[in-house]
This record gives structure tokens, C-alpha cells and sequence, in this order.
């Protein structure tokens, strides 16, 4: 039977979005989207899929699935990891779960990947590159109940097993976990590969799944956000510059000094 990889996507702001073009509705808490500027798949969660397609390359006969949550145009997101090699797509769209934080937003994936059983691998960016909060993976594992290794930069299926080198503050370490798992990849694993045009071609040409709640056998009601957001918006950065005159080095040091005494910084 071939190993079954679900990779979980989501698609973001252009992180490269000029900070001139950056709107926040403050009253209703949310980023308003650049006007010419196309939302992308998050960069980690590209990623995973490719060290999914890594493990593919390597053992050749592996599934890979992605999954996304959000409305319509998170398609493009699962269009664009279809391109790159993956086999098929799924999306959750309900609006009644647009506003979800991310335990609902893991309570549902893993209604979809339960759906999608068998599976052996699920592999998630280490964190969104909009909210980088850093725990859908985790809290994905532990709904499903099974290891989770995180902030990945090697991933390898041997003998059974996920064998990952991980990042550390001070280094690398290699661990093993019984498959099924999850993991979470970081950009060390290296850039993913860039779609062909004949592999976007043939990806348009593929049918994306579309899912609901009730699909899933979940009741929107019954799914409450843990994290609320208080407020939403742009930091004002204010610099005031000021030159320290002096005849000599020494004169002008000393004088910094003193500035700096009375600012309070030394």
C-alpha cells in the first residue's frame, strides 16, 4: 500500500506586500488585502509539501494529499501544491468557520484528515507566516493522538518510521517517531520547488474537493474559539534624531554620555 502524506496549507498575505500598501481595519480587527496584490500560499506550508515530495523522490510510491480551510480563493493556494507534485486537494469552505482561531481551525483539519484515512504522514508548516503563532501541528497532533516532531529540517520515512533532524537554538538533533505523525517544517529544509508551466497547466485541469462542516460531521456551533483578538493594528514608530555638536572627540563622547544619562539608557 502507498504511504499517504497530507500536507496542510493555508494561504496568506504576499509577504513581500510594499508596507505603504499595509491596511488595518482597526474596528474590525483584520488585514485589509492589498489592492493588485495577490494573497500566496504561506511559505513554510510550501515547504512541507516539499519535503513531502523529498520522501516521494525517495521512495517512490507515496500519496500526497493537501489540505486548506478558508473560502474559495484558498484554492489557488491548493492549485499551486498540486503544480508542484502533489496528487489531490481538498478545501473546507463554511463561512461559519472563516473567523476560526487555530484550535478550531485544527479541530476541523483533523476532522478532514480522519475523513482521509489511512494516512501515515501529516506535515504542516512550523508556523503561518501571517499570525506565526506557531501551533495548528501540535494541536493537530494531539486532537489525532499520535507523536508530533517539530520545527523540521530533514524528513525521511524509514523501517516504519519518521526520522527528522530538527532544529535547535544551539544546533540539530535527529529523533524517531512511529508513524503516524505529524511534523512541522522549517525553512532550513530548503526552498520548494518552483511549478513548470506544463505542471500548472495540469494542475488547473485537476478537480479540488470542496468540503463543509457538516461533510466533516462537525456543528459550526459547537466549535468555539479560544483566542480572541483584542485589537488589531499598525505600531506608530516615531525617531527623533539628534546631532551632538562638539570641537573634539572627547568633547562630543562626553556630551553623548551625559544625553544618554539624562534619557535614562545608561
Amino acid at each position: 500500500m502507498a504511504l499517504h502524506i497530507i500536507c496542510c496549507v493555508k494561504q496568506v498575505p504576499d509577504p513581500e506586500t510594499p508596507a505603504s500598501q499595509f491596511r488595518v481595519d482597526e474596528a474590525a480587527k483584520k488585514v485589509i488585502p492589498a489592492p493588485g496584490i495577490a494573497p500566496v500560499p504561506s511559505q513554510f506550508d510550501t515547504i512541507g509539501v516539499e519535503a513531502a515530495l523529498r520522501i516521494r523522490d525517495a521512495l517512490g510510491d507515496v500519496k500526497i494529499s493537501v489540505v486548506s480551510m478558508g473560502p474559495d480563493s484558498f484554492r489557488d493556494a491548493i492549485k499551486h501544491c498540486l503544480a508542484m507534485g502533489a496528487d489531490d486537494g481538498y478545501l473546507i469552505n463554511d463561512p461559519a468557520l472563516h473567523e476560526a482561531d487555530h484550535w478550531v481551525t485544527a479541530q476541523v483539519l483533523a476532522a478532514a484528515i480522519q475523513k482521509l484515512a489511512p494516512f501515515d504522514l501529516v506535515i504542516t508548516g512550523r508556523q503561518a507566516v501571517d499570525w506565526d503563532m506557531g501551533v495548528v501541528g501540535p494541536t493537530l497532533a494531539e486532537l489525532l493522538g499520535i507523536p508530533c516532531v517539530t520545527i523540521a529540517k530533514d524528513v525521511k520515512v524509514q523501517d516504519g518510521k519518521v526520522v527528522v533532524e530538527r532544529v535547535l537554538l544551539d544546533g540539530f538533533e535527529t529523533v524517531e517517531a512511529p508513524l503516524p505523525a505529524v511534523v512541522t517544517v522549517s525553512n532550513e529544509l530548503g526552498e520548494p520547488r518552483y511549478p513548470q508551466l506544463r505542471q500548472i497547466m495540469m494542475a488547473a485541469r485537476k478537480q479540488v474537493t470542496v468540503w463543509t462542516a457538516a461533510d466533516l460531521g462537525l456543528n459550526p456551533a459547537q466549535l468555539q474559539n479560544r483566542v480572541n483578538v483584542e485589537a488589531l493594528y499598525i505600531p506608530e514608530t516615531k525617531v527623533e534624531t539628534e546631532f551632538i555638536e562638539g570641537d573634539t572627540v572627547e568633547e562630543k563622547v562626553d556630551r553623548l554620555l551625559q544625553r544618554l544619562r539624562e534619557a535614562k539608557l545608561i
